[in-house]
């Protein structure tokens, strides 16, 4: 059971008659769609557990079609939803949305679908529940000890009663997926939530270009505003001719020949351009850390900008993300007091449930799991006189946090600087749940690398770190740099390139 709940993560589809996969980052996919040919059988999606856990509202997003959940899957939203995980409190939301379509169906209205009210749009396509049935002879096609196996058995029943309508399997465990196909029922994944079909389509935060910026640009408008220089350019022309593709707010410019610029604004038709003196770039510090490269410098413009309220770090292990995060959050917590604590959370696999009760307080509870923040810590006090007084020193006056994810729901954190830990472990619905709690005057920095991903069933491009890229490129207060390189050693950059 628990197992099969786990597999809550979004790899991608090939999703049925008819459709195309969508790379336009701006819109979120749904399944089907209006215009079905008249020769087409009414298409019916049945709903896996793990579906409506990894994404609670999913049986809203099948457009004009049937939506089914059989009496199994109920079953083992009821098992899984005690306790304050956050499996548990997807069940729970997952229940409630169910029971508030079906409200007062009566149980002949329930088995022929009842009409599902999807916002503005009206009320488009219906809910119903899939009863277990008797199996006939000759129908019962697997041993029903397993709850995959009678969900499989009840769509291959209901399919042989029901030969008008197409019925398909919706899951996102791949061995449930490769069982319904061997039945003769068409099986897809669930990925309503995925915005890219290849992470090289996600932005880097940056624009590397050959040889001189200037001499692509045919006309520009320069500014001196006290000690800044800003430039203002042709949004079509800079896209155009110079980039090739769209650019958005705190994305920097970088040529070979020195120049960086980032862009403070694109708004009717112009880009603000803010010349950053790469000298001045590489030279500032947080906390005594100084950038050991460009992207390092211009990540950490972005962690050190207060009117920047979301910085997403991604690249490769050893590239800084951490130390470049947690130094510019003591910076600004003790040094110029804008926040008044720094929580960080990551999420923790599900190997973590089964050792049990860890003893001892929250904040130590979670040290396994953080343990990066504390090594990045000691390593920015190596070489103090007394690096364990410095280090107790940092924890008190910057208050550090270990908040688990499973308790941060419900939670507003005002003035805090929120540091998310290996952040492409996490569903968009998780991503959601935890940027929400940013209060008045909180900044929220999203650390991840999606080479790295540890959940089993989780792809890169249905990451709750890429999704949150997509959407929030465009967010005037928000930025996103993917660091290069490997600076902590030799041979982790060796590793990472090798191995």
């Amino acid at each position: 059971m628990e197992e099969r709940a786990a597999a809550i993560h979004t790899v991608p589809i090939s999703s049925g008659k008819a459709r195309q996969q969508r790379t336009d980052p701006a819109s979120v996919r749904s399944y089907g769609g209006p215009g079905a040919s008249s020769g087409e059988h009414e298409k019916v999606y049945v709903l896996d557990t793990n579906v409506l856990v990894h994404d609670p509202n999913a049986l809203l997003n099948f457009e004009e079609h049937g939506v089914v959940v059989p009496m199994t899957v109920l079953e083992e939203l009821d098992k899984l939803k005690s306790g304050k995980s956050h499996i548990a409190a997807d069940c729970r939301a997952a229940i409630r949305l169910i029971d508030r379509i079906l409200g007062p169906a009566l149980p002949e209205q329930v088995d022929a679908g009842v009409p599902i009210p999807r916002g503005p749009e009206g009320t488009q396509g219906t809910l119903s529940v899939l009863m277990p049935r008797p199996v006939q002879e000759g129908e019962g096609v697997l041993p029903e000890h397993l709850n995959d196996n009678r969900i499989i058995n009840d769509i291959v029943s209901l399919k042989s009663r029901d030969s008008h309508r197409r019925y398909v399997l919706v899951t996102k465990d791949i061995n449930m997926r490769l069982k319904a196909r061997a039945c003769g029922i068409e099986a897809e994944d669930y990925h309503n939530d995925q915005l890219v079909s290849d992470i090289r389509q996600l932005s880097r935060g940056y624009f590397e270009l050959p040889g001189s910026f200037w001499d692509r640009v045919s006309q520009v408008e320069t500014e001196q505003r006290g000690v800044e220089t800003l430039h203002y350019l042709s949004h079509a022309a800079l896209v155009r001719e110079v980039l090739g593709e769209e650019i958005y707010p705190n994305q920097f410019i970088l040529d070979e020949q020195g120049f960086v610029g980032r862009v403070m604004g694109v708004a009717e038709g112009v880009v603000v351009l803010r010349h950053m003196p790469r000298e001045q770039l590489l030279g500032q510090q947080a906390w005594g850390l100084q950038p050991m490269n460009i992207h390092q410098a211009i990540a950490l413009n972005l962690l050190l900008d207060p009117d920047v309220h979301l910085v997403t770090l991604t690249g490769a292990a050893g590239s800084g993300k951490t130390i470049l995060a947690l130094a510019a959050a003591i910076e600004m917590t003790i040094e110029h007091q804008r926040y008044n604590k720094i929580i960080a959370t990551r999420s923790t696999p599900p190997l973590a449930e089964e050792h049990g009760f860890l003893p001892g307080t929250e904040e130590e509870k979670m040290d396994p799991w953080l343990g990066a923040i504390n090594d990045n810590i000691e390593a920015l006090h190596l070489n103090d006189e007394n690096p364990s007084g410095s280090i107790n020193y940092v924890k008190e006056r910057a208050n550090i946090q270990f908040k688990a994810l499973n308790y941060i729901r419900g939670r507003s954190f005002q003035k805090s600087l929120i540091l998310i830990d290996e952040s492409q472990n996490l569903t968009p619905h998780q991503m959601k749940a935890i940027v929400t709690r940013a209060g008045e005057g909180s900044k929220v920095v999203c650390l991840g690398n999606l080479s790295q991903i540890d959940a089993p069933y989780l792809s890169p491009t249905s990451s709750g770190l890429t999704y949150m890229t997509e959407r929030f490129k465009g967010f005037a207060f928000g930025g996103s740099v993917q660091l290069n390189g490997v600076p902590r050693s030799l041979l982790a950059e060796y590793a990472e390139t090798h191995l």
